[in-house]
């Protein structure tokens, strides 16, 4: 996949294409990163970006023509058809759906807002869709692109050691993820569950399945307004629910 990201900052990106999961990504190939500074597309010497905005207010606002040549540099670089995407607040959530929506995907745009906000015609002439990564106000689009490009590339194959490490992720079918555990198996007093130590894989399954179905109804009790429970889940959901019971 390629990403071309238009940011004000790109030396904020300089860790995470370098450490961890996304690094790896990029240095292997499976992800390509370029990244557009709209200072570099301005014709002023005080490589101006931002101004006053009209009617007033606290703040100053993105102007159009230096974003605007960053997307147009971009998209000679990218694949066909690739989407422009703000990451803003305004937008709709970003979340595994979204993942699974956009992972096949050829490339992205991601646009990285500052200041108080951005030309709305730049948003309407340019913008395919908005990103947000939740209901609250950062500095700036680049952490929420951080966030994008590393929940995509999870999914890419060649990126994570062991595929199934994402198949088998949290959120996939709308439930939180299992508890984890590793040696010792004594902590104080506190043991490992004995079904993690039977050997019995339709065992260790079962546990976790009905750890995952715990964990979301005490935590996030909507997510599972969204699922089509099987004949298992229907059975470990009573059990839950029986232990939850008053004796």
């Amino acid at each position: 996949m390629w990403i071309g990201v238009i940011t004000l900052f790109p030396d904020m990106f300089e860790a995470v294409v370098r450490e961890g999961v996304f690094g790896r990504a990029v240095a292997s190939g499976v992800v390509n990163i370029d990244f557009f500074n709209p200072r570099d597309y301005t014709a002023d010497r005080h490589r101006t970006v931002d101004d006053r905005p009209y009617g007033g207010g606290a703040g100053m606002v993105m102007k159009v023509a230096p974003l605007q040549a960053a997307v147009m540099a971009a998209k000679e670089r990218a694949p066909t058809d690739t989407p422009v995407v703000l990451m803003s607040p305004q937008g709709r959530t970003f979340n595994q759906a979204e993942v699974g929506s956009y992972r096949d995907s050829a490339g992205l745009i991601l646009v990285c807002g500052r200041y108080e906000g951005i030309d709305e015609r730049f948003i309407s002439r340019w913008v395919d869709l908005e990103w947000s990564v939740g209901d609250y106000v950062l500095s700036g689009g680049e952490l929420p692109a951080m966030v994008v490009m590393d929940a995509i590339a999870r999914h890419l194959p060649g990126t994570l050691g062991n595929q199934m490490s994402a198949m088998d992720e949290s959120y996939l079918d709308a439930t939180l993820d299992y508890p984890h555990y590793t040696r010792p198996e004594t902590l104080a007093s506190e043991k490992i569950p004995p079904q993690l130590l039977s050997g019995d894989h339709g065992q260790v399954r079962r546990y976790r399945r009905r750890e995952a179905l715990k964990r979301t109804l005490e935590r996030r009790p909507e997510l599972l307004t969204r699922m089509t429970f099987g004949a298992q889940d229907r059975e470990l959901l009573l059990e839950i629910f029986a232990d939850r019971q008053p004796d």
